[in-house]
């Protein structure tokens, strides 16, 4: 899949921390009709068999909405269920190293904390950077927020877009107009919500107005 910077306009990142009943393919779902532009599998309690079976199903729903699956850490994952891309912290494979693995026919994205590490992941092969946490994180403890003049010096380091990640919620977003991102990631604010559609829809127009006042 072309990978295009409006993909990263309203990113979704999974969390199955809200299921209520309902599996994480129909959370998914209700996400893509409120108009998510990318969906984020991010799974820490599933073994690989289970984690490649769900990448599967959702690489299959992601693709009837033409919006890319991006596997969170594990890159076998992403190759094994057919996934669009795969997102690798700095902890994580080196971005130069999947790069080399999955070669053109792979998204790659890449978290960032400061223009160091942006630098470094683009010139790895970097076709974005995921960075925060903007507004701290409901989802991660230990988090400590990222400034907006650092996230906006970020943005300005590298020529690749740039998505926001952490606490984004309908009340902040538009903070984030001016610094230069491509959109929002976001977890809590989307899979926690009563009508994912809605609170998609939602956030899909706050993040559209948001880019455009750049």
């Amino acid at each position: 899949m072309n990978f295009d910077k409006n993909c990263l306009r309203l990113y979704a990142v999974t969390d199955r921390s809200w299921l209520r009943g309902q599996t994480l393919e129909q959370q998914v779902e209700a996400a893509l009709q409120g108009g998510a532009t990318c969906v984020q599998l991010r799974e820490k309690q599933l073994d690989r068999e289970q984690f490649i079976r769900l990448g599967q199903s959702m690489s299959d729903l992601c693709r009837r909405y033409g919006v890319p699956l991006i596997i969170n850490d594990d890159l076998e994952v992403a190759l094994a269920c057919g996934a669009d891309g795969v997102h690798v912290g700095q902890d994580d494979l080196p971005v130069a190293e999947v790069r080399r693995r999955v070669g053109d026919r792979m998204i790659v994205g890449v978290s960032a904390h400061n223009p160091e590490e942006a630098r470094r992941a683009y010139e790895g092969g970097a076709d974005y950077l995921g960075a925060g946490a903007v507004f701290g994180s409901t989802t991660k403890t230990n988090v400590t927020p990222l400034s907006h003049e650092t996230l906006r010096a970020i943005c300005d380091a590298v020529p690749i877009p740039v998505v926001a990640i952490g606490g984004i919620s309908r009340t902040n977003l538009p903070q984030l107009a001016g610094t230069g991102v491509a959109g929002v990631a976001v977890v809590s604010g989307i899979f926690a919500a009563a009508d994912i559609t809605a609170a998609c829809r939602e956030l899909r127009a706050l993040s559209d107005a948001m880019t455009q006042s750049h």
